[in-house]
């Protein structure tokens, strides 16, 4: 392959350098890193992220992180702050400022603005001496050594470096806030990631058409049931209590092993140690036993009495996997 070691070469030394920077900077988080995730946590407006240039790009990915996990944010560009976009800015609200040199242009005309509406200022900055750290109220400094770009000019482990103390901040909030899987959940409703954090077995198997054969019916009765509902499975019920099972399997197993079946029932050939599920559990639960018995149904009991199937296509369907 032509030029695979000069790729490769170059991947590694990136990802290298980009690593180094990251774990350069675990080192020297201090309290003034304290300082400013206390901030943000005991702000009562949001937090309003700006920057320019790449910086303007993992700026808008820190909201998105921010805004998921519990904290209000919102991202305005430095460059349109001055044409308008100042009015985003409210009362309360902290202002968290990222740039990698902290001299732009564009954040020398707009920090002397903020400041005089009363907003506390955050800086993410590279450069302890430049005007944004000598003009913020908390500074968060992460000095780089240099970017993986050969020529030490694009932007990659110094954007890297502010995305990852971006998740850095977002994390200790969560830790402060004690944000919880269910409160991730009441805000990510419609992902795979909330469905398995609220969807519960209930939700998806009153989809199905319960399959009920009693121990005395017969064969033939047993088989219809478990065709018509076609979740390849039916309970066995004796009176109102679930006394066994019955699947597509035990149908084959018992037509090896039996020249007459026009005799048996349902009793004779069921199961009597079902594989069950309530029905408040989470669906992802479900998934998990199936998935540790190799099976793709189980029987969803509500206070002992047998409800329905949850099959493992109604759980794939609703991306639990």
């Amino acid at each position: 392959m032509k030029n695979k070691d000069k790729i490769l070469n170059r991947a590694r030394r990136t990802l290298e350098l980009e690593a180094k920077a990251i774990s350069d900077a675990r080192e020297m988080l201090d309290s003034s890193f304290a300082e400013a995730v206390n901030a943000i946590y005991e702000t009562k407006g949001r937090v309003v992220i700006t920057g320019i240039g790449k910086s303007a790009i993992v700026g808008q990915k820190i909201v998105a992180t921010f805004n998921s996990t519990g904290t209000k944010s919102l991202f305005m560009h430095a460059a349109d702050a001055v044409h308008g976009d100042l009015g985003m800015i409210e009362e309360g609200d902290v202002v968290f400022c990222l740039s990698k040199s902290g001299n732009t242009q564009e954040l020398k005309v707009l920090l002397p603005l903020v400041k005089s509406f009363g907003n506390k200022i955050i800086a993410l900055v590279s450069n302890e001496q430049s005007y944004l750290a000598q003009n913020a109220d908390h500074v968060i400094s992460v000095p780089v050594e240099g970017e993986a770009d050969p020529n030490d000019l694009a932007p990659t482990t110094s954007s890297t470096l502010h995305l990852a103390i971006g998740d850095a901040i977002a994390m200790s909030l969560i830790e402060l806030r004690e944000f919880s899987s269910e409160q991730f959940a009441k805000i990510h409703p419609g992902g795979s990631l909330g469905k398995q954090l609220y969807l519960r077995v209930k939700d998806v198997a009153v989809l199905n058409e319960p399959p009920i054969v009693q121990t005395d019916d017969t064969i033939r009765k047993t088989i219809i049931e478990i065709t018509s509902k076609r979740l390849g499975v039916t309970a066995v019920l004796k009176d109102k209590a679930l006394a066994g099972i019955i699947t597509d399997g035990d149908l084959r197993r018992m037509l090896e092993t039996k020249q007459d079946v026009s005799s048996l029932s349902a009793e004779e050939i069921m199961s009597n140690d079902p594989k069950t599920i309530s029905a408040d559990a989470f669906a992802v639960e479900a998934m998990a036993v199936m998935r540790k018995y190799s099976i793709s149904q189980l029987l969803v009991i509500d206070e002992s009495q047998y409800k329905g199937v949850v099959h493992i296509h109604d759980l794939v369907r609703e991306g639990i996997v």
